[in-house]
Formats: structure tokens, sequence, C-alpha cells
């Protein structure tokens, strides 16, 4: 088995979001040898952290996996492969963030040193396979993100009254006032609907978007983080998941309500329409417009055919998703 390190941000238990490091690290254990970093909340004392992973290992590990971001995450991946170079020791970035083409632009240079220099890369969607190698860099392999299909049990909702469910992180980029415009949009056409927000808040978007509500006069059930089972459990009663994303990848949130059977109404950004079929699996409508949003998802209320084959393909392409169905990817690459 190979010595793996995996650098990232595995920041859940200080109430931030579940990241893909600290579940696929886990699943990795079953196939290589694993020394995760870092937990540290300070964004410094993180980076000093995963360096130090790196380097008290460096004569260990045979590779190190770099979750790669857009933003300021960013530098750690820049600073991590650097050390890697320096010790000579394989490394692969896995490729996160939704808006890493701004990268690729604006800093064509930093990028060429991060991912010109690495083994390979590794991109969860096919998107950003093929956005990486339209900028040249031919050394992308797709593996897409997992889940366990076991924990998601499958139920068929009717749409009676809308209930929309909202599953990120508050950050300006996932554009979480849209849910609340869209709310207010279905008030305003008479629809008795209700909007739970699940998510912890990342750059002040939390307290704006409640303020937004407040002046709107629209009851939102803002629940903050919940653990996994919370929010599974809090799916039961929702009949339509929205994704109001302005950038984006491939985010595990729509497949686990793929999985779940919960309609998926999302804007049509970055990776998504590579996951999400328009009225196949899904239906998706263009960024920052609630008046689409709402009419799509007055769609599926009214016409349940459609409702009901579009959770079923969903649920049948959540499938392919599931761990067992992706380890063999990992075990040929680590081999």
């Amino acid at each position: 088995m190979k010595n793996v390190l995996y650098v990232g941000n595995a920041l859940s238990n200080k109430g931030k979001t579940v990241t893909p490091i600290e579940t696929l690290s886990e699943h990795l254990k079953e196939i290589c040898h694993v020394k995760v970093a870092s937990r540290k909340t300070n964004i410094v004392l993180r980076l000093l952290d995963m360096i130090s992973l790196v380097l008290k290992n460096r004569n260990w590990a045979d590779l190190v996996l770099i979750d790669t971001y857009s933003t300021l995450n960013f530098n750690y991946a820049l600073i991590i492969s650097l050390v890697c170079r320096v010790f000579k020791i394989d490394y692969i970035p896995i490729l996160h963030g939704g808006n890493l083409e701004k990268r690729l632009k604006n800093n064509p240079k930093l990028s060429a040193s991060i991912f010109k220099n690495a083994q390979c890369l590794i991109s969860p969607s096919e998107f950003l396979k093929s956005l990486f190698v339209s900028y040249g860099y031919s050394n992308v392999e797709y593996i897409p993100n997992c889940i366990e299909i076991e924990n998601y049990p499958f139920l068929n909702r009717e749409i009676v009254n809308v209930h929309m469910l909202w599953v990120r992180s508050f950050s300006e980029i996932y554009n979480p006032r849209l849910a609340v415009l869209v709310l207010e949009n279905l008030v305003e056409k008479n629809e008795k609907a209700t909007l739970t927000m699940i998510g912890p808040d990342v750059d002040g978007s939390l307290k704006y978007v409640q303020q937004l509500a407040k002046e709107r006069k629209l009851n939102v059930n803002f629940t903050g983080k919940l653990s996994k089972q919370d929010w599974l459990n809090v799916s039961k009663s929702h009949n339509v998941f929205i994704n109001t994303t302005n950038f984006d990848n491939m985010p595990v949130s729509l497949i686990e309500a793929m999985a779940l059977g919960l309609p998926i109404v999302s804007t049509n950004v970055g990776g998504i329409p590579s996951l999400i079929k328009s009225n196949i699996d899904g239906i998706t409508v263009k960024a920052n417009n609630a008046e689409a949003m709402a009419n799509a998802i007055l769609h599926l209320k009214q016409d349940a055919q459609l409702k009901n084959k579009i959770i079923a393909n969903a649920r049948q392409k959540a499938e392919g998703f599931d761990w067992n169905s992706v380890k063999p990817s990992w075990i040929k690459l680590l081999k």
C-alpha cells in the first residue's frame, strides 16, 4: 500500500461544511496509508500545519494529494506544491474551485508552477477537466466526488405546496440571496411556499440574507450548519432542492439531493450542466434569475410525470457516484 499525505481544509469540527478531504481521506484508507492536514482554523497555522506534515513525512510519503481551490486556499496549493518539488515528492492537485479559470487567466505562471509540475491533476467534473485541457494541461484525470448511496434513502415526494431546501455555505459566490428572491416570487404568485436554508456562514452573507428575508417579510428557516444525518432528516419534509450558485464545479450537495429523490432546480453555471441534464435529471436555468427558477419549480409542481421522470433518472445517476463505483479509479491511480 502506498503512503499518501492529503492536505486541505478539514474544518467541519470548527463549524464549517464537510469538505472532500474529510470524506475522501476516510475512503482512501481502504486502499492506502493516509495522513491528513489541516484542522487548524487560523489560516497561517493551517498552512504551517500542512507544511509540517510534508516535512515530517518527506521520507515516508510516496505521494501528496492537494485540495486546490480558486480563492485564498489557492495559495496553500502553491506553497505545498513548492515544498513537494524541493523534496522531490510526487504530488497531485485535486481541482475543486468552480472559479479556477480565473486563476488560469490571471495567474498563468503561478498556475503553471503548480499544475505543470504535478504527476497529474484530478478533476471531479468533466467540465473542469475540459477547461484545463483548453488551457494546455493534458495530464488531467476525471474522478468524481463520491457518496455512500446506502445513506441516502430515496423518497418520491408530492408537490402540493412548494417546500424548498437550500444546502450550502453562505458565501457570495453561491448567491444565497437568490433563494430568498425565489421564495418572494412564488409568494407573489400566491403559492404557499416555504424555504429552509442549511449551512454555515463564510463571508457575512448569512446576516445579509437574513436581513433581506426580514425586509421582504418572508419566513425563511435558517438552521445554521447541521450534521449530515440532521439535514437528511430535514430533507424529508421538503420537495424541491434549489442550487443558486454563480460559480460551481460539481457540488456533492447536488449528488446527495439526486440520491434522495429531491427534484433539483439549479443555475446552469460551471460544471452543473455536466452533472444535470435539464428536464432529464433536474432543471437548469440562467444564473441570478429568480423568475426563471420560480417558474421551473412551478413546472415541476404542475407536471408530476416530468417530476417523476427527473427523480428516477437522478437517483440512477447518483448511484454511479457511490464510493464502490468510484474506488476502482483511485486504485488505478494509486498503482
